[in-house]
């Protein structure tokens, strides 16, 4: 079975010129009661671009709020490349992690920061060291967010 990321990296390419990535027909496994572990169905419904990443940070919601601000949602640019920065074009993918500043540790640690599974996943490792710090600039756009004013909140 194909993963997410490969999946989700054809997608990309095919799509990049419509304003909302879908991923369609991704493939799960279920094992709940009187169900075969390992029984597989596909998803009759597409699942946006949007939903996968707020998926992957529903314990961290702040984190897709940010990638609203940054990115729009977006892994890639209409070229079929993967997204980079207006202001600075070091600035790549769905969280706009700077490949100047950190694409050297996120290889040494194993992230892949031009893949969305990358991306997200090195983000969330950045936030655990430096919370929404290396976001700063977007922080007028995210800060206004529920999620964030949840955050503040549990930090009190």
């Amino acid at each position: 079975m194909m993963s997410i990321s490969i999946l989700t990296g054809l997608v990309g390419l095919i799509t990049a010129t419509q304003a909302q990535l879908t991923l369609m027909n991704v493939g799960v496994s279920v094992g709940k009661e009187n169900t075969p572990i390992g029984e597989e169905f596909l998803l009759n419904k597409p699942i946006t671009l949007e939903q996968h990443v707020r998926e992957h940070f529903k314990d961290k919601p702040i984190l897709a709020e940010i990638a609203r601000c940054e990115s729009t949602f977006r892994q890639f640019g209409s070229n079929g490349r993967v997204l980079r920065g207006e202001v600075n074009r070091k600035d790549v993918g769905v969280m706009q992690i700077n490949e100047m500043y950190h694409s050297e540790k996120a290889l040494s640690s194993g992230y892949d920061i031009y893949t969305l599974d990358g991306n997200m996943a090195y983000a969330e490792y950045l936030y655990d060291k430096q919370g929404a710090k290396p976001w700063k600039a977007s922080s007028p756009c995210w800060s206004k967010s529920e999620a964030f004013t949840s955050m503040e909140l549990a930090m009190k």
